[in-house]
């Protein structure tokens, strides 16, 4: 199995950890002992078989391909490279949660769009109040009689 993988990121195939070591390093151009280092330093994190051996995914694969280009092609040692990619991970967590709070927002307006055209007179119920105040207004339509 050679090249990119043609999958995306949110294909559960992606994430499965299945591949064996030997069949990962050769994915990511790397010796099965560099794999076990990384994995004991946190770098990449193997899962483990019912035997104990472990298996990668194939982000795991494009993961160690990410740290050997940092560490050979840019000279980041490996405790920089551990950084950056725990800070990647951090901006990929707090990117999916401003998607996820975006699209909960642009559902609240349309929600309010949809209570504002079912309203007798739309934009008038929602009307900003002051929460500071204590008032109590009473209105009481006038009668024929009264005019």
């Amino acid at each position: 199995m050679s090249g990119e993988y043609a999958g995306s990121s949110s294909d559960p195939a992606y994430e499965a950890k299945v591949l064996m070591i030997s069949v990962a390093a050769r994915m990511a151009g790397m010796h099965p002992q560099t794999l076990r280092q990384y994995d004991r330093l946190g770098l990449v994190q193997a899962g483990r078989a019912a035997g104990g051996g472990r298996r990668y995914s194939v982000r795991d694969v494009v993961l160690l391909r990410e740290v050997q280009r940092l560490s050979q092609d840019d000279g980041i040692n490996l405790a920089g490279v551990k950084r950056i990619i725990g800070l990647e991970r951090l901006l990929e967590e707090a990117q999916q949660r401003v998607a996820r709070l975006e699209a909960e927002l642009d559902a609240a307006y349309h929600r309010i769009a949809e209570l504002e055209a079912l309203a007798r007179f739309p934009g008038r119920d929602l009307v900003p109040t002051n929460r500071t105040s204590t008032a109590l207004v009473v209105w009481r339509p006038r009668r024929a009689s009264d005019r």
